[in-house]
């Protein structure tokens, strides 16, 4: 196999076309096959197969920077780097990243997963090598897969046609980010090329053409040269190069050669430059092709041969989208927003029965947030759906658009916690830490299914200020009607004789519970209480917990300046002053590394050992 030969990028340049195309086919098998074992990000790298060859012949990565917006598109990259054999723990703990991951290659230079952020890191390395003080040659900077939605590319965009310098942008157009990309621009870069009967006639006219006698390959030229006209009229190139950055394009992006042209000429111009390349999500396998949602943009694992199983929500996900759509049939102000994530964070029900009153604004956390502040001063209840990871990118909004204002928006913030194999860009685990301290915000964290649809109904019902509710990826506990909690109020899951203390906030109650059965049967009774409300926390637990000869706090979530710290001040206040006995558990405020979740969090003493272990370290 052509594949086994490839180990460095340097490796590519000896294979003619038809080679090409045939290692294009073999890399295409070989990342199905992955993903299908460890799961993963499918359909953009199946598209970016021939894209991530071509720049790899045409540049000399590290000494040309090649860097990739919305990294999960870099798959290719890695295996044409040297990492093929990293594949087999593809996401899994101590195995090969899903992101490219400065630790793991020279090839990488930035660690990015997030979207829209490559511009601004492309023009300021292009500063630092005009200064002198970086050795990078080309900067190349792959955007797109929805990456344009997102305003700060478009920030960065500004910055580089006005300041001139020499980075080659490229634009990869599969006109979707996770789901159908939400833009104008790319709607109008694609609309009439993806139409298939323009594309059928298009192609009977090229062979009609082609085929006359002495002068088809005129012709040929001449349709062309036709082509271009029309592109150079209908589509929008002034608005790149109202920016000063020159434009090119649009180029097939799995015709190898024709990338090669384009991107070789690209590199002689000596000032940014967008080449738009064309491609299509989930190329080459059949199951992705026939995904319209999606294109498998994600995966768990599954069989190849027969792709994965239809996407259905599971967890606190489902919860909330059956939740949601039972409050909006009662209030006909509820409007829902979210950035890109209409189907991971469970709102495509939502949309389909109330689509007008659904709103994916793309890549652009920061407008979510902030046009959900003027819904809500319209009139309207809007509920903001997003990864807790995701609402960082947002902060500013969040403090001064929506808090300082007293707005009654309601965060539902999917993904707190530790996540899992996307490693640290993804674990959710600053929410509590940073929006309990934003003044007027109400924080909910579900231990159950049932708490969460409560807990939404709460936040309509009781709320006219901002509140943000918390939840994690993956299973959710089912419970029965009596332990679901009311309003605002912390609820006591168990009733100790006054020793030990256990809180387990949201995720961490299940934890803590067992920790309690453990300890009860050495000897060791426990109260714990399920506190629901981590701001404002209810007095009545505080009150409770202070009688308590130790009490121990555990959180997903950091524990430094987390809410342990704030029930912490809080028991203290309540012995009147005295220093209480409270042992706070949390995450440590450092990246965590990509892995199993609930073993990160055991190896971290987030489970029900590690609680049990703590107590008996204080307790006496």
């Amino acid at each position: 196999m052509l594949l086994e030969t490839i180990h460095q990028p340097s490796d590519l340049r000896g294979l003619d076309y038809e080679q090409l195309d045939e290692l294009a086919g073999e890399i295409r098998d070989f990342i199905v096959r992955s993903v299908a074992d460890n799961s993963g990000h499918l359909g953009s790298n199946l598209g970016a197969v021939e894209l991530t060859l071509a720049l790899h012949r045409v540049f000399d990565s590290p000494t040309d920077a090649i860097l990739w917006d919305t990294g999960h598109q870099a798959y290719v990259h890695k295996i044409i780097t040297g990492r093929r054999e990293g594949f087999a723990n593809l996401r899994q703990a101590g195995g090969l990243s899903g992101y490219p991951n400065r630790a793991e290659s020279e090839h990488d230079l930035v660690e990015n997963s997030h979207a829209s952020t490559i511009l601004s890191y492309a023009h300021g390395l292009a500063v630092a090598r005009d200064l002198g003080t970086s050795p990078v040659q080309q900067i190349v900077a792959v955007i797109g897969d929805g990456s344009m939605t997102g305003g700060m590319a478009y920030e960065a965009l500004n910055n580089l046609g006005h300041s001139g310098r020499n980075v080659i942008i490229v634009l990869n157009d599969n006109g979707r980010s996770y789901a159908p990309t939400v833009s104008h621009l790319s709607g109008s870069l694609t609309r009439i090329r993806l139409n298939p009967v323009y594309m059928r006639r298009q192609r009977k006219l090229e062979k009609v053409v082609g085929d006359l006698p002495i002068v088809g390959k005129v012709g040929e030229r001449g349709i062309d040269a036709l082509k271009a006209a029309v592109r150079e009229y209908l589509q929008p190139v002034e608005f790149f190069e109202a920016l000063g950055v020159r434009y090119v394009g649009p180029v097939d992006g799995h015709d190898i050669e024709g990338l090669e042209v384009a991107l070789r000429n690209a590199a002689e111009f000596d000032l940014p430059i967008v080449v738009h390349v064309l491609t299509q999500k989930g190329r080459g396998y059949g199951p992705a092709e026939d995904d319209d949602e999606k294109h498998l943009h994600d995966a768990p694992v599954f069989d190849p041969i027969v792709g994965p199983p239809k996407t259905v929500l599971t967890g606190y996900t489902q919860a909330f989208a059956e939740a949601i759509i039972k409050e909006a049939e009662h209030r006909p102000n509820l409007v829902a927003i979210t950035a890109a994530m209409t189907g991971p964070t469970g709102l495509l029900p939502f949309e389909e029965r109330f689509p007008d009153r659904c709103f994916d604004v793309g890549i652009a956390e920061q407008h979510a947030v902030t046009s959900a502040a003027g819904m809500a001063i319209g009139g309207l209840r809007p509920v903001v759906a997003i990864y807790s990871t995701f609402l960082n990118r947002a902060w500013d909004q969040v403090v001064y658009d929506v808090a300082m204002h007293g707005l009654p928006v309601v965060f539902c913030l999917d993904r707190a916690g530790v996540t899992g194999p996307d490693g640290p860009s993804h674990h959710g685990i600053y929410d509590m830490a940073l929006l309990t301290k934003v003044p007027g915000m109400t924080v909910l964290a579900p231990s159950s299914a049932q708490e969460l649809q409560a807990m939404l109904h709460d936040a309509l019902e009781l709320c006219d200020g901002p509140v943000a509710i918390r939840y994690p990826r993956g299973q959710a506990r089912q419970v029965l009607d009596h332990e679901v909690g009311v309003g605002l109020s912390a609820r006591r899951a168990r009733e100790g004789d006054g020793a030990v203390c256990l809180i387990g906030v949201g995720k961490m109650l299940a934890a803590a519970e067992k920790a309690a059965s453990v300890l009860t049967a050495e000897g060791i009774e426990c109260t714990v209480w399920d506190p629901r409300c981590v701001r404002p926390l209810d007095p009545a637990m505080i009150t409770d917990a202070a009688r308590h000869r130790l009490v121990v706090t555990a959180e997903d979530g950091i524990r430094e300046g987390g809410v342990g710290s704030l029930i912490a001040d809080a028991v203290t206040t309540a012995c009147g002053g005295a220093i209480a006995r409270v042992v706070t558990l949390g995450l440590p405020t450092a990246f965590l590394p990509h892995g199993n979740a609930d073993l990160i969090l055991a190896g971290l003493g987030l489970d029900a050992e590690g609680i049990a272990a703590a107590v008996r370290l204080h307790v006496g």
